[in-house]
């Protein structure tokens, strides 16, 4: 090949858009839960490791509620946060009782936070991350904002942010309903809900990133611990691939340069990207829609109960 050839071959190259990266890594909230709608916490535990193998994630983050073990299955609950990280998974602080940072002193707050520390501190897989509970940063309240937000500095502690958002505690809140008031459920449907709602809300997350930030960070999805989760996570990951996303470990999602961003808006909760993208000015929706209820709820009862039909 000739020199010219080879540099008619390079400037080609060169002229081409840079390949699409979706990247997203699997988080899970409020470890370890009590019993859902179909499963033991054993049989959830057995269920989302396997299923999490199965689709050949590698790690996994699972957010911890250690005031959760002071219930009489609290044995049983450290155990399976153990097993977690038998299996290659990490886990990080969740907060010890789980509170909203919009009913109490920022004091009072990190307190808590400390309590969950010291529970955490010393065990394998552990992270220096803390997530908020339902993602509440304070709200309007950008004095208390700054005050937890230079609290976890000290601590050595960032924020375990989360860039895509399904809303899956819905879905099981909405599934224990159904199941309490002995309707019918329709599994299948209920599968495909799930799979499709947060396959749609990564969708979601990605067109926003490129448009708040002109490029595609590494993402990071908000799961819970839930039934709906040990049944179907190969389902979920299935469907993310098939979407063009690769899986990556919770480890690698937050070295991306989004960690690194703190965005001052009017109101500080929900998703990293909500807040950034409220912070350039883009318009709402900045969050997917189905994040509301009255959107969710609707299409839930219509798919999954097959009421109104």
């Amino acid at each position: 090949m000739t020199r010219w050839v080879v540099a008619v071959v390079a400037a080609c190259v060169a002229a081409m858009p840079a390949v699409a990266q979706k990247r997203i890594a699997l988080t899970f909230d409020d470890a370890p839960r009590v019993r859902g709608p179909f499963l033991t916490p054993d049989e959830r535990t057995r269920r989302l490791i396997a299923g999490l193998r199965k689709a050949k994630v590698r790690q996994a983050a699972f957010f911890v509620v250690p005031g959760s073990l002071a219930g009489p299955d609290g044995a049983g609950g450290e155990r399976r946060i153990a097993a977690y990280v038998a299996a290659g998974h990490v886990i990080a602080n969740h907060s010890f009782s789980h509170p909203g940072l919009k009913s109490m002193t920022a004091q009072a707050y990190l307190a808590d936070i400390d309590r969950a520390g010291a529970w955490l501190t010393g065990r394998r897989g552990v992270r220096p991350w803390f997530r908020f509970p339902f993602l509440d940063e304070g709200g309007s309240d950008k004095g208390k904002r700054d005050a937890v937000r230079a609290g976890l500095a000290a601590r050595g502690l960032s924020n375990g942010y989360v860039t895509v958002d399904g809303s899956d505690w819905n879905i099981e809140a909405m599934t224990i309903e159904a199941r309490r008031a002995g309707k019918p459920i329709d599994l299948d449907a209920l599968r495909d809900l799930y799979v499709e709602t947060h396959v749609q809300s990564a969708e979601f997350a990605d067109g926003l990133a490129r448009r708040a930030l002109g490029r595609q960070p590494v993402q990071v999805m908000l799961l819970h611990e839930t039934d709906l989760a040990a049944y179907w996570i190969a389902d979920l990951v299935a469907g993310l691939r098939r979407k063009g996303w690769e899986i990556v470990g919770a480890d690698g999602a937050y070295r991306d340069p989004i960690a690194k961003l703190h965005p001052d808006v009017p109101s500080a909760q929900g998703t990293l990207l909500e807040a950034i993208a409220w912070e350039k000015g883009l318009p709402a929706p900045r969050w997917y829609d189905r994040n509301t209820p009255s959107i969710a709820t609707p299409l839930y009862r219509r798919r999954v109960l097959h009421e109104g039909q």
